[in-house]
């Protein structure tokens, strides 16, 4: 099939450190003739009037003025992900073009980091792998001790897709759920899960043993849980972050977790990612940090990109977007 007959797609490279997954590629080119940044930019008067969508994979490549200009041919943008916080809606609407995220293909990998994040910390997981790890080994103290999962509350601060999955892998660990959310679930939503809804984040924070924050990152969530967050919390709770860095105080974490104010953190998510190697974070015995892991899973990704494509597809056809993300 010729190039001509395929839409172009603009990726930011395939394989690499922001690249489209090997993997995906033949997938990718039975509906899309690929076009990289590189392949645009070494002949853009040519490539420019290809490209009618752009694929980003891990917020790349950079959405500017500059690129939206250059390309009259763009009618959507797939994102490779949830979160839209990288890119400026409004100005990609400002040239007609359709946004799309992938809410359904990410939910249930997040929400197994999630539970996955709050295990480690509440058993000490990391700690005790070091120790069960090290030269000289000879017995693991008996103060080496975890808290209990099952029994223990857990507040979700998010009840989207996300969180309500989690919700339900919480449920079968027995524990007693709070959430908060801009809108309230429905009532046979909450009862399937054994979920109660807090009207403030202030009265989950005061209850919960366990602290999980899974929105969007906007200027209203910009630092949502900062000091006086964290002075609200238990002494024995912990925060655990699989949303946006940006969405926790860092600085206040930092304070929070050397003096006592809670118990350890959890988080899958920083900012910068990843953080500079001199970090306090990274030195504290009472957190753990992934490498921002919440997707990645080789069944995730892969459905982020067969829903990246239905997003497309729909968009080029003049159909309605299933996961279409508009600008507020």
């Amino acid at each position: 099939m010729r190039e001509g007959e395929l839409p172009g797609l603009l990726v930011n490279e395939i394989g690499g450190k922001h690249g489209i997954l090997h993997g995906h590629v033949a997938f990718l080119k039975k509906h899309f003739y690929l076009i990289t940044m590189k392949e645009f930019l070494e002949d853009r008067k040519r490539m420019s009037k290809k490209v009618q969508a752009i694929y980003l994979w891990w917020h790349k490549p950079v959405i500017d003025q500059e690129l939206l200009q250059s390309l009259p041919n763009l009618k959507v943008i797939a994102n490779s992900g949830v979160g839209m916080d990288h890119l400026d809606l409004k100005l990609v609407a400002s040239f007609g073009v359709k946004m799309a995220n992938a809410p359904r293909a990410v939910s249930s990998s997040t929400a197994d980091t999630g539970m996955a994040l709050l295990l480690a910390s509440a058993r000490r997981l990391v700690e005790g792998y070091h120790i069960a790890m090290s030269s000289g080994m000879e017995y693991c103290e008996a103060d080496i001790l975890g808290v209990k999962v099952t029994g223990a509350t857990l507040g979700i601060i998010g009840m989207g897709s996300i969180g309500y999955k989690i919700a339900l892998r919480a449920k079968a660990f027995e524990m007693n759920i709070l959430y908060h959310n801009r809108t309230r679930r429905k009532e046979q939503e909450e009862q399937a899960v054994g979920a109660t809804y807090c009207e403030t984040i202030d009265s989950l924070l005061q209850r919960a043993d366990f602290v999980m924050v899974v929105v969007s990152l906007t200027p209203q969530t910009h630092k949502l849980i900062g000091k006086r967050e964290m002075e609200l919390m238990k002494p024995t709770a912990t925060l655990i972050n699989i949303s946006r860095g940006a969405v926790v105080d860092q600085e206040a974490l930092v304070t929070a977790l050397q003096t006592g104010v809670i118990r350890a953190a959890a988080l899958d998510v920083t900012y910068p990612e990843p953080l500079p190697r001199d970090h306090t974070l990274l030195k504290l015995k009472n957190v753990i940090i992934t490498p921002h892991l919440g997707i990645k899973t080789d069944k995730a990704t892969y459905m982020i990109t067969e829903e990246a494509v239905e997003n497309i597809l729909a968009a080029l056809n003049g159909l309605p977007i299933p996961s279409e993300v508009l600008p507020s």
